[in-house]
């Protein structure tokens, strides 16, 4: 099975490692991901303003790509997935966003919404199927206790997003169960790590990472995960006071795989 894929400036430096376990698991579990042609930076953060068209224009011309092709479209990275995914709702029932963005584009290019936008995760689930990647695993990571970082992008705005249930989510738990681990279930697991503000404002983002980590660490987790590069640098970086080993799912992923 072949999807489009959307890998966003980030894997393609910082990140490298969120990408190339990614892709490489999906081709162990029978799933090509073939990149976009000449994709732009999508902006990193979704436009609030209802007037601000500009900025979408790079997002709606990789998910026009996509349909062109006749595929669904694949993201890694949450901040990536979450501005390719509310623009894309823009462009399926807001008539005035829609109609200045198609003015703004090629006749051919024309987009009203039409692409299939998966997370990494939601493939895994919708697609193959939790039960599917338990069978595929080869070097289940029995023992080890592992929290699950979610963050606030992947969740938010749970109407727009739709990936879980943005108060109690599961799906990386489910992930966990899948790869052979112990979930483990912290109430921090969806707060904000303060990424948006660890540039202005370091000494907020410090504490709210070392709560996060600090309630991991109370519930017993040796190890937390992330689908977020910048969730990653801040709990790498800012959690000063104690220290948790913190991984990119897709690591874990193709260690169990065998791939890695």
């Amino acid at each position: 099975m072949i999807f489009s894929y959307y890998p966003g400036c980030t894997l393609k430096t910082k990140a490298k490692s969120l990408d190339i376990y990614g892709k490489k698991s999906a081709e162990e579990l029978g799933i090509f991901l073939e990149e976009l042609p000449d994709w732009q930076c999508c902006g990193a953060v979704y436009p609030m303003a209802g007037d601000e068209i500009a900025t979408r224009l790079s997002s709606v011309r990789a998910l026009a790509t996509a349909r062109n092709l006749n595929r669904g479209l694949v993201t890694l990275c949450s901040a990536c997935h979450n501005v390719l995914k509310r623009v894309n709702e823009d462009m399926k029932t807001n008539e005035y966003i829609r109609t200045r963005v198609n003015n703004y584009l090629e006749d051919d290019i024309q987009y009203n919404g039409e692409t299939e936008v998966y997370h990494y995760l939601e493939m895994i689930r919708n697609v193959i199927g939790f039960e599917n990647l338990k069978r595929k695993i080869k070097y289940p990571l029995k023992g080890k206790k592992i929290a699950s970082y979610y963050g606030c992008l992947l969740l938010r705005p749970g109407k727009v997003m739709q990936f879980d249930n943005p108060e109690n989510p599961s799906i990386m738990e489910d992930f966990i169960r899948a790869i052979g681990a112990e979930p483990v279930i912290y109430p921090f697991r969806n707060e904000c790590c303060g990424g948006y503000i660890t540039l202005e404002n370091r000494r907020l983002a410090k504490e709210k990472c070392n709560t996060i980590v600090a309630s991991a660490i109370e519930k017993g987790a040796e190890a937390i995960i992330t689908a977020c590069p910048l969730c990653m640098y801040n709990l790498e970086v800012n959690s000063t006071e104690l220290k948790l080993p913190v991984y990119y799912f897709t690591e874990l992923l193709a260690e169990a795989l065998g791939v890695k």
